[in-house]
């Protein structure tokens, strides 16, 4: 007996179809993540600011070359690189250090931001890591690292209110109440 074979051509196109969407949903879903929520931030002079240790405020640093990315999508999704004639001893002994800093993953079109090289920086020494802004979006601090050399970048991450209210645990009486969204 002879296989029937429309049900061998059927079962590749079949496959073929399964195959083509899969391939067009993956590049989709790449795309969405990598590049389409992202957008190009303008920031302007002293837009780039640190915390002073006296004032307990923001207080905007000389910046130069700032490129800076953000997305809607997520309050976590801000990169931003940045130049500075500051030196680190005198951004040592006037702004709050950052507690913990873990510099996030940059997509990789935006190439001043190497999460990895930053991270590395810090660990030894070569950067120091500044509290921008507490609470720029709830739960969500703004971290600022500037290098040796005067080379800067800036992230968003989560602080200890923001670890919990994201995972679902409540905050308890230390952190501010969150507030309402519309």
């Amino acid at each position: 007996m002879r296989p029937d074979r429309r049900g061998g051509i059927l079962g590749k196109v079949i496959v073929g179809a399964i195959v083509l969407i899969a391939l067009v949903g993956g590049a989709a879903l790449y795309y969405l993540q990598v590049y389409a929520f992202y957008d190009e931030v303008p920031l302007q002079d002293g837009d780039i600011r640190l915390t002073g240790i006296v004032s307990g405020q923001p207080e905007p640093i000389l910046a130069q070359n700032v490129a800076a990315i953000d997305a809607d999508s997520s309050p976590l999704r801000f990169r931003a690189c940045f130049d500075t004639p500051m030196s680190l001893a005198m951004l040592t002994e006037t702004f709050v250090v950052a507690d913990d800093p873990v510099p996030l993953l940059a997509p990789g079109w935006f190439g001043c931001f190497d999460a990895g090289a930053i991270g590395a920086d810090l660990d030894s020494g070569r950067a120091v890591a500044f509290l921008s802004e507490k609470n720029v979006h709830y739960g969500v601090d703004r971290i600022v690292a500037v290098t040796e050399d005067g080379r800067g970048y800036v992230w968003h991450q989560l602080n200890d209110c923001g670890a919990l209210a994201y995972d679902g645990t409540p905050v308890g009486e230390a952190c501010p109440p969150r507030p309402e969204e519309d």
